[in-house]
């Protein structure tokens, strides 16, 4: 089941990338995002007045506000970076793997933004995910297309406001729920992206069958099935799980986008995509070798304190601690930072 689970989630959040791609060339960018969002603001929005009113007690308005400002990082400055570069004829596969990157700037920035330890292997796993990137960016751009040298630039700044989001969420010390969270971020970007349209006088959506293809795909496909799935997957096999199968969206990507839309795949897109595996290889090996360190630290401390204990054991009287108390104290004040984790946004077909 966890594997089926797995290729579902991969194959869910891959899809917005050729979702956005399908779109691009039917409509602009702002006016498949305003008709991609407006429905499904509106469907939630009658599910948190019915279903889910419960997880919205509580809330204050200072942590809405805070997840409106995640949503606009998150999906509504990142969607608009990655839509627009793919309708600048950026392929679908390096827009995922740049986005791919996420986590590893992310893990890299913790130190001086958050103040958290920030290993070598982490240094390393960004060189090798830059690296990789700048292959399959090279090989798109040198394949003929005719984009510009700018627009490859233009994902970077999706992949930097989906950073923003990540460190603005993980510095709140509130527990949002995932379903009040995806309600807030999807009004903010249906709000946003209706303002930009009426700017720019795109707001009526072409007659086109091709444009409402790819508003049905990017919402019940990428957003239901993405998001839904990295929430389940979440919940069921951890964290770490859910972030090695993140980088797997890259690489299935390209292919899907190379079977489906002709984009470019050779030998330098291959490599550059083994880079970017091979970072996060580096980088979550890096986390287990510490993460068996750590246990094995306390083993050796328990394994101390058992012997303390049997050649002086404590005397008894009514202010002696229990022992299984006073190791659990002990425990939890040397329990280690709480890792950053990439803010989840499901691709480009997120909401």
């Amino acid at each position: 089941m966890n594997i089926l689970l797995s290729i579902a989630f991969v194959g869910a959040w891959s899809s917005g990338f050729i979702g956005a791609k399908l779109g691009s060339g039917s409509a602009p960018t702002v006016t498949l995002l305003m008709w991609r969002f407006l429905p499904l603001a509106v469907v939630l929005g009658v599910i948190a007045l019915t279903a889910t009113r419960a997880s919205w007690r509580g809330l204050t308005p200072r942590v809405l506000v805070r997840q409106a400002a995640v949503g606009a990082l998150s999906q509504s400055g990142y969607l608009l970076t990655v839509y627009y570069a793919i309708e600048l004829g950026v392929s679908s596969g390096t827009t995922a793997l740049i986005d791919g990157t996420q986590p590893l700037v992310a893990g890299a920035l913790a130190g001086p933004l958050l103040g958290l330890p920030v290993s070598r292997r982490q240094w390393l796993g960004l060189g090798l995910g830059v690296t990789g990137v700048a292959v399959v960016t090279v090989a798109d751009a040198g394949a003929g297309t005719g984009v510009a040298w700018w627009a490859y630039l233009v994902p970077f700044l999706g992949m930097l406001s989906l950073v923003a989001a990540t460190f603005l969420d993980r510095r709140s010390r509130t527990d949002v729920r995932p379903m009040v969270s995806m309600t807030v971020h999807a009004v903010t970007s249906a709000v946003v992206f209706t303002a930009l349209a009426a700017a720019t006088s795109a707001v009526t959506p072409p007659a086109s069958g091709s444009f409402w293809t790819a508003v049905v795909w990017l919402v019940v496909l990428s957003t239901f099935g993405g998001y839904g799935l990295y929430w389940l997957i979440l919940r069921r096999s951890g964290v770490t799980k859910v972030n090695t199968l993140m980088f797997l969206m890259a690489p299935v990507t390209a292919v899907w986008g190379a079977l489906m839309f002709g984009e470019p795949f050779g030998t330098q897109t291959v490599v550059g995509l083994a880079l970017g595996l091979l970072a996060v290889a580096v980088v979550h090996r890096g986390d287990r070798h510490d993460h068996h360190d750590h246990h094995s630290h306390h083993d050796r401390d328990d394994r101390h304190l058992d012997d303390q204990d049997r050649q002086q054991p404590p005397a008894p009287g009514p202010f002696t601690p229990r022992r299984s108390g006073w190791h659990r104290a002990r425990s939890s004040s040397r329990r280690p930072e709480r890792p950053v984790r990439a803010t989840p946004t499901a691709g480009p077909g997120s909401g």
